[in-house]
This record gives C-alpha cells, structure tokens and sequence, in this order.
C-alpha cells in the first residue's frame, strides 16, 4: 500500500497519538556518512511538534561524539566486526521497545535491523493482548537502491546482499510495519533490486533541514584558516566522504580536463577544494595520486580534510557552486546544505533529489560520468554573471519549496503517528 503524506497537515488538529519515538541506528558516528545526520535533523524537527525522540545505537559509551548530540542516546556497544553486532542490543530492545510508541530503524544490512525485528517477535510472544505494541518503521536511506546490486566492482557485495536478504533482510522489511523514504525516487527505486518485496505500507514521507545558519565574517574566517590559500579566490566545493560512491575519480577527472584547457585559452577556471573524511583510505589515496600526476594541478585543488561548525559553513557560502557527481546519492544532504546557503548545485542525475533541484532551476544535472561532470564544469564556467546569481537565488527557492525541515517533519509526524 503507497502513502504519500501531504505537507498541509495541521498535527495539532490531528491529536496524533505518538509521543515518543525510539531510533534504532548502527552507530551515530558523523564520519560514516548521512544517516546519523539524518536522524539529527528529523529528531530536532518531531521535537519541535512536541514528539520526543531516543537513539538506541551500538556505539561504545566512552565514544567522544555521543557528548555532541542533545538527545538522549543509549550506547550499547561497542559494536564488533563487518556486521556491527554488538551483545547489550538485543537484551535493551526486548526490556525498553515497549516504552516507545513507535520504533524506526535507520539503515539496513547490520545487526541492529535484525536486532529490532527479533526483539518485535520477543515482545509479540510475551506481551498481554491487552497492551498496545510499538510501531515499527524501517527507513533505509538509499540503501536499497539498485546500484549496489548492478554497480561495477561489487559483485561479490551483491550476491552477498542477495543471499543476506534471503535469510534476513526481508523479513525485517516485509514483516514492519511499514518503509518511511525520504524522496518518491527513492521509493520507487526501492522495489527494483530484490524479491520478495511487499512492504505493509510504503511511506514518502520527504526530508529536510533547518535552514543554514545566517552568514557570519566568522564562518569565512574559520575557513580561510583552514584554506588560506583561498583568500580572494574562486572555488568550486565538493563536500562529503571521499568514496567510490561519491564519483570523486569523476571529479578530479573532469576537473583536470577543464583546468588543461583553461590553460590553453587564458581563461581562469576556479579552484576545487575536495573537503570530507576518508582522505587516508586507499581510495583517498587514490584521489591525491590522480591530482598528482596532472602537472600544475596540485595548486589549484585543495585537500582541507574534514571542515565542521563555522569552517563548514564558511566553505559553503563563499563557495561559486557545489559540487557532487555521485553514483547514487539517496537524499544528499550537503546538497540541501549548499541550496539553502543560495549556492547552485552541480549534481548527477544518480542524486535522488535532481528533479526537484532541476524544475526549481536551483543548479545544473548531468549524468554521472566524466563527460557528464565535465559537462557541469564547463556549463557553469560559460554562464554569463546574471545567469549566476539567478540560479543562486533559485537555490534558496528550492531549498524553501522542497527541503525545508518544517513540513518534512510535519510529514513524518503523521505517518508514524496515525
């Protein structure tokens, strides 16, 4: 069964039941990637409509980033192996789930998925029929997207998901209550890879953020110390994990043939900085070989690793455009980061979220190659300046229309509490 849950919903008006929701995630560490961000914004966003939120997450208690977030976080790890299995999960689930009104695990393919669902099974066998039992939700974040299944180099991955889906994962997905996706692409993308596939309920519930800080001379600042070499100088921003998924091979690529031929012309392109964790990985390595062996383009690609708080920030709003030509790309949040701060996004057409980008004339899509990433590049470059800064207030436009924290989280509101 589809839903999909308008945004004019007055929660208030609905008395919605729900009063506490419980996330069940792998790990909230903000190195691995959106999910934990992801779980961030929506909890702040059910906050706000009165919805109180807890993590129940495999990470080890004396983990320094657990003190960063603000609500409460039950750290049952540490979690060991591919598997992320950890011994104290279980046992909680089974004891608190039926605390919660509603239970949505975040993520796929780790222990924590099979956890909840075996810890359902536990409180279905042993709860009076009398007691009312928690909802519980998945919410995949693109990890059923088909390029994981057909993408070049994962073959033993894939058959590896495939037999994992056969033993586990589908029970998890087809025995929940029901899928919450974050875009429509994402949900119809979701039935492609697998069988058998039939969800109790399939949810388009969106996504959003808070809208971007207000700009401060601090933010160009704290990011000036980390780039000085930027001062006064145009760039161009890609800002997430340094990863096969993420096309930066694509970047740098396409990047170098625009930087060559600006050589030849005299026309000055800007600089790339490339800012995310995963740089000491062997893909990462990978990346600086690449940059490396073109001459003359060590100077004008910039590696200032992981940037947060004010330096994050300051990156996007003096940035000419984002950047990011994923291979897949479930939502993209620092996408909608980028939007907000009225920044034109350069994306592949593999980001779940281009269509909306693209009809708001908020950036520029091409496909997810080195061709289709050059094409960007040189796209924007040709621009003339008025068409620039249309664009630019076109992105915040979008952001607005579609990306907004406020009606997304009035979505997920009603889907997990009607």
């Amino acid at each position: 069964m589809l839903y999909d849950v308008e945004t004019s919903v007055n929660v208030a008006d609905k008395h919605l039941k729900t009063r506490k929701v419980l996330h069940v995630v792998a790990g909230m560490d903000p190195k691995t990637g959106g999910v934990c961000q992801a779980i961030r914004t929506i909890i702040g966003g059910l906050s706000e409509l009165g919805i109180e939120s807890e993590v129940a997450s495999a990470d080890a208690p004396n983990a320094a980033y657990i003190a960063d977030y603000t609500f409460p976080i039950h750290t049952l790890g540490p979690a060991g192996g591919s598997w992320q299995y950890s011994a104290h999960l279980l046992p909680w689930l089974i004891d608190n789930m039926g605390r919660y009104d509603v239970v949505i695990v975040h993520g796929l393919w780790l222990y924590h998925s099979y956890a909840a669902r075996k810890a359902m099974q536990q409180l279905k066998r042993s709860q009076s029929a009398s007691h009312t039992l928690p909802k519980l939700l998945i919410m995949p974040h693109g990890m059923l997207d088909p390029w994981f299944q057909e993408a070049k180099g994962r073959k033993i991955k894939a058959l590896r998901n495939w037999l994992y889906w056969k033993v586990i994962e589908d029970k998890v997905v087809n025995e929940a209550d029901g899928m919450l996706f974050t875009c429509e692409e994402e949900l119809l993308l979701a039935r492609k890879p697998f069988r058998p596939y039939h969800p109790s309920q399939e949810i388009n519930v969106g996504y959003g953020i808070a809208s971007s800080p207000t700009y401060t001379s601090a933010m160009t600042t704290a990011f000036l110390e980390k780039c000085p070499e930027l001062e006064n100088a145009p760039y161009w921003l890609f800002l997430s994990r340094i990863d096969v998924k993420k096309g930066v091979d694509l970047l740098v690529k396409a990047y170098a043939n625009v930087w060559t031929e600006s050589q030849k012309t005299g026309r000055q392109i800007p600089k790339l900085v490339i800012a995310g964790p995963g740089q000491d990985t062997a893909y990462g390595k990978s990346i600086h070989q690449l940059v490396a062996e073109t001459p003359g383009l060590t100077d004008a690609v910039i590696f200032p690793g992981m940037l947060t708080g004010n330096a994050k920030w300051g990156a996007f709003y003096n940035c000419q455009a984002f950047i990011l030509p994923s291979h897949q790309e479930n939502f993209g949040i620092a996408v909608v980061e980028a939007l907000a701060c009225g920044k034109p996004v350069l994306i592949s057409n593999q980001v779940n979220i281009w269509r909306e980008i693209e009809s708001a004339g908020g950036g520029l899509v091409a496909p997810n190659s080195v061709a289709g990433t050059q094409q960007l590049l040189q796209q924007w470059v040709d621009l003339p300046t008025d068409a620039k800064q249309t664009m630019e207030r076109q992105a915040r436009y979008a952001f607005e229309q579609h990306f907004y924290i406020k009606p997304a989280a009035t979505r997920m509101a009603k889907a997990i509490g009607a």
